[in-house]
Formats: C-alpha cells, structure tokens, sequence
C-alpha cells in the first residue's frame, strides 16, 4: 500500500505541478488549433495568460507558504536534556552527488547545518538522519549515504549517527526511523526539517507515536514582506509550486489517515 501511495502521489503530482498543469494547457491549446477548434483556443488562452500574469505580479506562492512556516515556533527554547534529534532529508542530490564526486546540496542544507549544530549541543543524545531516494526511476544512490560522506567531512564521528537510508517519502522516514532507533520517550526528541514542511512531518510522527519537539529551519518567506509586489514570474512560480506541493500533501496525508489533522499541531 505504501508503494502505491508513493506511485500515486508523483503521478498526481506530475500532472498537477503549476509548470506541468500550465504546459498541459498549452498542449490542449496547440491540439485544438491543429483541429481547427479555433473557437475553443481564445477563452484557454486568455486564462493561462491571465494566470501567469497574477503569478508574476503577486507573491501567492508565498502567502500559501506563511502559514505552514509560522505553525511552530522558530529557534524554539530546547531543554537541558533530550533523548535524540532527527533531521529529515532533502537538502542533498544523491545522483548529482555521485556523479561529481561530491556532496552537492541545495537551499535546504540549512537542515544538515542544524544537525551539526545541534549534534555539538546534545553529546549524548540519538542521532538520526533519514532519507533514501525518492525518485521513480533511480533509487540506486541514497540522501543518507550523501549526508554520511558530508558529516564525515566536517569532522563529525558518523559512528554516533544511525542512518536510515530506505524511506522515500516523509511517512517512511517516520516508519523506518522509529524502526531503528526505538526510541523511549522519557525525554523529549528534536525534529529538524524546513519549516514549511514541520506541520506535515509533525503530523505523521505524532500519528506513529512519536512526539516531537519541533525545530524549523530552511525558511522560505519573510515576516512583514507577505503582501509586497514585484513582477517576477520565475521567482513566484517557484515558490508557488513548493507551497501546492506541500498543501496537496497535507490534504493527501489526512485523507489516507497519516496525520491525525489537516493541519497538524502538536502532539495531543
């Protein structure tokens, strides 16, 4: 069942992304003037354009994103003692990191600086970082794998690491990761993803039985700068495409019941 929520979900998602949606539109349009259906070409074309239009103009990527960024608090005060932290991947390219023969990473290292950080802070705490491959195609080079060689690079004993390196979506990090630590809960456990993420990756370690202190990192919009417009459509889209992304996967978790709440809070 997971395999076929997985494979659902990047089929649903191929089709729905803002870039893909709009070039399928634009197919339906170049199909209906190739069938003389010129009629019909008018109304789609002014609705894609329209629509770019209001995406290069107005930050709605970030307005979707303020919400699920400001659902915890940020640099959140961490008590004395812990059991462990996890950090979620997704800041690092297993495939281009092998293929160059080094760590290549993306915006989101903020997550693995964190980690490091935080690893310093807590000498004794359970360390966990998880994330395999989530692509579809090639799952031959796992994120865990990538994070050992950085972690190693910047002198940190891997040995105090456990790295899980199978799951492919944020409901298998949760799955596996409890899986190998089996973690007591006597004290609390720090969770380390971006920020507009934590709800989701709440949610669904709340749902396994996992309560987690939350620890956002990696932020995407700008506290007061919500309503500021520029036209910048590269820009907007981009971040209008991780806000549906994550909407979509909060609605998706919920209905298959991998989050206790639409939009989680914390563990009750």
């Amino acid at each position: 069942m997971d395999t076929l929520f997985f494979w659902l979900s990047k089929l649903v998602w191929f089709v729905l992304s803002p870039l893909n949606f709009i070039l399928i539109l634009l197919l339906i349009v170049w199909l209906l003037i190739l069938s003389n259906a010129r009629r019909k070409v008018k109304p789609l074309m002014s609705v894609i354009v329209l629509s770019l239009l209001l995406i290069a103009i107005f930050p709605i990527g970030s307005w979707l994103l303020y919400p699920l960024e400001t659902r915890f608090e940020t640099n959140p005060a961490l008590p004395e003692a812990i059991e462990g932290i996890v950090v979620l991947s997704g800041a690092l390219n297993p495939d281009h990191s092998a293929l160059w023969q080094q760590t290549q990473a993306n915006g989101a290292v903020d997550r693995e600086l964190t980690f490091m950080r935080l690893l310093r802070t807590y000498p004794d705490a359970v360390l966990i970082y998880t994330g395999g491959s989530s692509s579809l195609i090639s799952n031959e080079h796992k994120a865990a794998d990538v994070a050992k060689q950085l972690f190693a690079e910047q002198g940190i004993d891997t040995d105090r690491i456990l790295f899980e390196r199978q799951a492919r979506n944020t409901h298998e990090n949760a799955i596996f990761s409890f899986e190998l630590a089996k973690p007591r809960l006597e004290k609390p456990w720090i969770l380390i993803t971006s920020a507009f993420h934590m709800p989701r990756s709440i949610g669904i370690f709340c749902k396994v039985g996992w309560p987690m202190l939350p620890y956002p990192v990696d932020h995407q919009t700008v506290p007061g700068k919500q309503f500021n417009i520029s036209f910048n459509l590269s820009a907007h889209l981009n971040m209008l495409n991780l806000a549906i992304h994550e909407w979509l996967g909060l609605i998706a978790y919920r209905l298959t019941g991998k989050t206790p709440a639409f939009l989680p809070d914390k563990c009750h």
